[in-house]
């Protein structure tokens, strides 16, 4: 996720409490979504969908930060 951020990513997970708090939570819904998705039991459930438009959300807000940062 955003490759050409790397860098900064690193520098705000440790400097921006709040920008670490939304990196964790996209990892997690990431690691969840994977995890309903391989159970044939709970692979066709709207939960995933919402899952993911969550962590779509989480996404744009971390993007919207890198990018406010880079231009400092």
């Amino acid at each position: 996720m955003f490759p050409e951020y790397r860098d900064l990513i690193s520098r705000l997970k440790n400097e921006d409490a709040h920008f670490a708090r939304l990196f964790e939570e996209h990892n997690a819904l990431d690691h969840e979504i994977i995890r309903l998705e391989s159970d044939p039991v709970t692979a066709g459930l709207d939960k995933i969908d919402a899952l993911k438009s969550q962590k779509l959300r989480l996404k744009d807000q971390m993007y919207d930060i890198l990018r406010a940062a880079d231009k400092k």
